[in-house]
């Protein structure tokens, strides 16, 4: 018995917004198709233009100006206006658990990483006939071109020990987003209080977008315990792992 050829594939990678950003594409032109560098350079440097809007570690990004009284929202690149009017929609999805106001100041992040590389992604799906996926910091946005086309298998990484998985999930189209303290430690912040939650190692959310994959993943992190339940009913349409905390004794 034969099988036919695996599909050829190809992938880049580059270091965008602190973190390591690959390209992945699988499918006959991956190799071949005149006009795919091209794109692959456009995705990169949409990704280095959100980078010089929103990092909150560059002093001359617009939200650090915003974050200093320098620019008032009115006044921001259009990309901005857009993404505090979903910061503002997240609020409101999640209950005030994502909240890009925090008591320390304005911070987008958890949106804006999941925004930014979902519409970086968007570009390849104008090449005919790939598959693709953009993979930042382990977040990924995922596309299979066509029906026939087999999924994507995507690992998560289990937060007690990197080396193994929790899971291997087969994605299509869509996003999927984790956070957590495994790779950062406890970072995300409690809008309500300001505190850092670390009762759960890590929430992974599976949705068809990385764009709210990414905010309530972030938002279940912040809620903590009882993440699991409250993410099944705002968002039964996305699949939901949890890794809690162990409770000391």
């Amino acid at each position: 018995m034969t099988t036919g050829a695996a599909p050829a594939r190809r992938s880049w990678l580059q270091q965008i917004m602190g973190m390591p950003v690959s390209v992945h594409v699988r499918g006959p032109g991956a190799r071949t198709d005149p006009c795919l560098a091209d794109v692959v350079d456009a995705v990169f440097a949409q990704l280095r233009e959100a980078d010089r809007l929103f990092s909150t570690y560059r002093d001359d990004s617009e939200v650090s100006r915003l974050r200093r009284g320098d620019l008032t929202p009115a006044r921001c690149h259009p990309l901005v206006r857009e993404v505090l009017e979903l910061c503002e929609e997240a609020r409101e999805r999640t209950d005030g658990w994502f909240d890009a106001w925090l008591p320390g100041g304005l911070d987008p992040s958890g949106l804006v990483k999941g925004w930014a590389v979902e519409r970086a992604a968007a570009l390849l799906a104008d090449v005919d006939g790939l598959d693709h996926y953009v993979n930042a910091g382990g977040d990924m946005a995922v596309r299979v071109a066509g029906p026939a086309a087999p999924p994507w298998r995507i690992g998560v990484e289990d937060p007690r020990d990197r080396s193994r998985l929790l899971a291997v999930r087969e994605v299509r189209c869509g996003g999927i987003a984790t956070s957590g303290s495994a790779a950062r430690g406890a970072h995300i912040v409690d809008p309500r209080t300001g505190n850092r939650p670390d009762d759960l190692l890590s929430v992974t959310v599976i949705g068809p977008t990385l764009l709210w994959a990414d905010v309530y993943a972030t938002a279940a992190v912040a809620r903590g315990r009882d993440a699991t339940d409250w993410l099944a009913a705002r968002a039964p349409d996305h699949e939901v792992l949890v890794v809690h905390r162990p409770q000391d004794g």
